[in-house]
């Protein structure tokens, strides 16, 4: 029996922070703008390609930005509006394609495996690059081929805003020319690493032997050898949206009382967001289970802005907490669960990187990395503390 070839498409919204803003604010099209941290330690999240033209790029320290392209359009962002988009472009893509991953919140895997019995994979994924586009009014570029690092890198080819097909039996001569930099998570040390052994493109790597890889780099060294040979997964995770994190806590006794109920949720909560943060994913999603006395139980949930943000998460809890729970009806059981989950992507990380909130709560992740997780946890007052009086 043949074997059956994989069809494999990544999509990624160009500029996805940049393009939003240009959404709201058409009088931004064709400027030099610049979403990132205002501050004097902020770094650049995404800019516009009239940005990059000065030499600015993610990850550059917005200071330095500024010296660039001192014309440039400095905005901090939009949480909500980009969380928004997001899930549009998600919705489009899961009613038009039968497997399909979210690897963060602007770029998105699918498996086409199998419809080219049907439909004509190339020309599909082209309708479907041209309805998103047509759908949001956002750009966003798409590469198509055998396995995800390679379709992931011809759509960094295609960019801006474009499509490139890597048809089956050409992975090697779309590979091999490109510099080694261009393979995914290939950063500036492992670059020097093979550039000192004289490597410079991944058809260098193809050349060299396995053993010498592996030596020189570990698995690492195995896993590069590998892709310059054009192999890779093909593998779509399909189980992405339906992947939480939850915790949920049964008490000895019934609880009746709203703020031991509260700070029971926060502890939850704020658990939960740490388990998040160590994972590097965001929640989209939050929902709050309590089970009463009886045995009767209730699951409300309710679609966030993509956060990993104790603040945020612990109000949201409590707001469902206050839309479900029947005052005065005793609680045996109480939960949280965040799902939805996406990868932190680089810009959305970056994004983040900018919130003084977020550098604090990582912090406290590394407190408890290195003390232990029960050495810090958030205070919960609902009520003002008796005052004391210090007079004998």
């Amino acid at each position: 029996m043949r074997e059956q070839k994989s069809y494999i498409v990544h999509f990624d919204l160009d500029s996805f922070f940049v393009s939003v803003e240009m959404l709201m604010n058409p009088a931004l099209k064709g400027k030099p703008v610049i979403v990132g941290g205002t501050s004097n330690r902020g770094v650049v999240s995404t800019c516009s390609y009239e940005a990059r033209k000065f030499g600015v790029h993610s990850a550059m320290p917005m200071q330095k930005a500024v010296k660039l392209c001192p014309q440039a359009i400095i905005l901090k962002g939009n949480y909500e509006r980009y969380s928004y988009y997001s899930r549009l472009v998600t919705d489009i893509i899961a009613s038009k394609v039968p497997l399909f991953q979210k690897a963060s919140i602007d770029e998105f895997y699918c498996d086409l495996t199998g419809m080219d019995k049907f439909f004509g994979v190339s020309q599909y994924t082209r309708e479907l690059r041209t309805y998103i586009i047509k759908e949001t009014n956002l750009p966003i570029s798409c590469g198509l081929s055998s396995a995800k690092f390679i379709s992931k890198m011809a759509t960094n080819e295609a960019k801006p805003n474009g499509f490139l097909e890597i048809p089956h039996g050409k992975e090697k001569a779309f590979l091999w020319p490109l510099g080694i930099e261009k393979i995914n998570g290939v950063g500036k040390r492992t670059e020097q690493q093979l550039q000192k052994m004289g490597l410079r493109t991944i058809k260098d790597i193809a050349m060299t032997p396995r053993d010498l890889l592996v030596s020189r780099l570990g698995k690492w060294g195995e896993e590069l050898w590998r892709k310059a040979q054009g192999i890779g997964s093909a593998e779509v995770e399909t189980q992405w949206e339906q992947k939480s994190m939850s915790r949920e806590t049964t008490f000895h006794e019934n609880q009746t009382d709203t703020e031991y109920l509260h700070k029971k949720l926060v502890g939850l909560t704020e658990r939960n967001a740490y388990d998040l943060r160590q994972d590097g994913k965001l929640a989209g999603c939050v929902a709050v289970k309590i089970r009463y006395s009886d045995f009767e139980t209730t699951n409300r949930q309710e679609t966030i802005s993509y956060t990993a943000l104790d603040d945020e998460l612990i109000k949201k809890t409590k707001e469902i907490f206050e839309k479900s729970y029947q005052q005065g009806r005793p609680v045996r059981l109480i939960g949280v669960r965040f799902s939805q989950l996406a990868d932190d992507g680089m810009q959305m990380n970056l994004f983040s990187r900018q919130d003084d909130k977020l550098n604090l709560y990582k912090a406290v992740d590394a407190i408890k990395n290195r003390f232990g997780k029960a050495l810090v946890s958030k205070a919960v007052i609902s009520k003002p503390l008796p005052r004391q009086d210090n007079k004998k």
